[in-house]
């Protein structure tokens, strides 16, 4: 038993002192959680309701549903400040993997030989579109109030999703690229069908039904797009990890993505890996996940300056989209395509809404696809090395700096 006092010796005494008072135990600190943090199952609860939401959008017609119904929901639960905290880590680098690896599946060797006749026109309108693009970016940003990664990410064609995950990694404004993006993809996606409608003319109006030109076998439970849902899921996963290790062995910008865009593109041209792409169910929950971490970055900071910018950025827009048109009736001519097809091949919009308008209208989807994959897959590629070009302002190395005199040598 511990003793209650403690012997001192003094002058051959003893005297006992009193025992200094135990240390009382620190009060119990409660975690408080800030205002607007999300626990996990919150998030759970927050992306299935971003999923239901996009259900009700894909009932009523909206291009892109699950992507902007689930960004619309994740703006608002971040301007009502319900929510601050990013998405989870590990659900947005799953989710970036699945999007690369969607990319990446749309080159297929058929897809490839019916554009090969087309391999010089197709490779000039892509760099045109590109140049157009960074050339509208760059009149933006000469008015001060925009970067110049910023303009050139929001003004960038194709791979809305892919685009708005290097903002981060290219010190760019991600809501303000989000904003461009997704609005140039609301807006090409919504008068797509209607312009491939009124171009193709009497010829689609007579071919009702349009068994055919549906994607195969694409239920609710359907995961991958080959019959085999094991082996798809399986093969899926490997091209996933693998893009993901082989993009950070490489140091690729964005390796979550880009790395799986080419290990899908690898596995695709091989032709016997078999179908791997993200289909049905898991890719409406995959751009679910990819708009929710682009909404709960809105602030209604953000929205103010984006509202003073507007007319800027829509008459970029419209500089785009207009040059994206005239390209395509270049392209038509030079290449005998339908101007529909030709169309829908170049227009700057998201790939999985205009191959949407390429399938309902019974245009040639091998052409749309390859087309806008190949545009994407330059995109992705160069996009970071233009900005790196464009941005001067980086700090002077320390040698650059004016030599300082030792006046310590220096005789009076």
């Amino acid at each position: 038993m511990a003793p209650t006092s403690v012997r001192e010796r003094e002058s051959g005494g003893t005297r006992e002192l009193p025992r200094a008072p135990a240390p009382k135990p620190a009060p119990e600190v409660t975690r408080v959680r800030a205002p607007g943090s999300v626990s996990a199952r919150r998030w759970a609860l927050i992306i299935a309701g971003g999923y239901a939401a996009g259900l009700v959008g894909s009932a009523l017609g909206v291009p892109s549903p699950y992507l902007l119904a689930s960004l619309l929901v994740g703006a608002v639960l971040a301007l009502s400040g319900r929510v601050r905290d990013r998405l989870p880590g590990p659900a947005n680098r799953t989710s970036q993997a699945l999007v690369g690896a969607l990319m990446g599946s749309h080159l297929t060797p058929s897809a490839l030989m019916s554009a090969a006749p087309s391999a010089l026109p197709l490779t000039a309108v892509t760099a045109a579109t590109i140049g157009l693009s960074v050339a509208v970016a760059w009149f933006l940003a000469r008015k001060g109030r925009i970067s110049r990664p910023s303009a050139v990410l929001g003004m960038m064609p194709g791979g809305s999703a892919g685009i708005v995950t290097c903002a981060d990694e290219l010190k760019a404004d991600v809501r303000l690229v989000a904003f461009n993006q997704y609005l140039r993809v609301g807006l090409v996606a919504t008068t797509a069908p209607l312009l491939a409608h009124w171009m193709a003319g009497a010829s689609s109006s007579g071919s009702a039904g349009g068994g055919s030109g549906s994607w195969p076998g694409l239920g609710l439970f359907h995961p991958v797009a080959g019959p085999d849902q094991l082996t798809g899921l399986l093969t899926l996963a490997a091209v996933s990890v693998a893009g993901v290790w082989a993009g950070r062995r490489l140091r690729l910008p964005t390796p979550a993505l880009i790395g799986p865009m080419l290990a899908a593109l690898v596995a695709t041209m091989s032709g016997v890996i078999p179908a791997f792409a993200p289909a049905g169910m898991l890719q409406d929950v995959v751009f679910v996940l990819v708009g929710m971490d682009v909404g709960v970055r809105f602030t209604r900071e953000a929205l103010r300056r984006v509202r003073g910018l507007l007319p800027s950025i829509l008459a970029g827009m419209t500089a785009v989209c207009l040059g994206c048109a005239g390209m395509a009736w270049i392209f038509a001519r030079a290449t005998g395509t339908p101007l529909m097809d030709a169309y829908l091949a170049t227009t700057p919009g998201g790939i999985n809404a205009v191959l949407a308008s390429a399938v309902s209208s019974h245009g040639d989807v091998a052409l749309v696809s390859t087309v806008q994959s190949l545009r994407l897959l330059v995109v992705m590629l160069v996009t970071p090395m233009i900005i790196r070009r464009l941005t001067p302002d980086r700090p002077k190395p320390a040698h650059a700096a004016a030599p300082v005199r030792d006046r310590s040598r220096v005789r009076p």
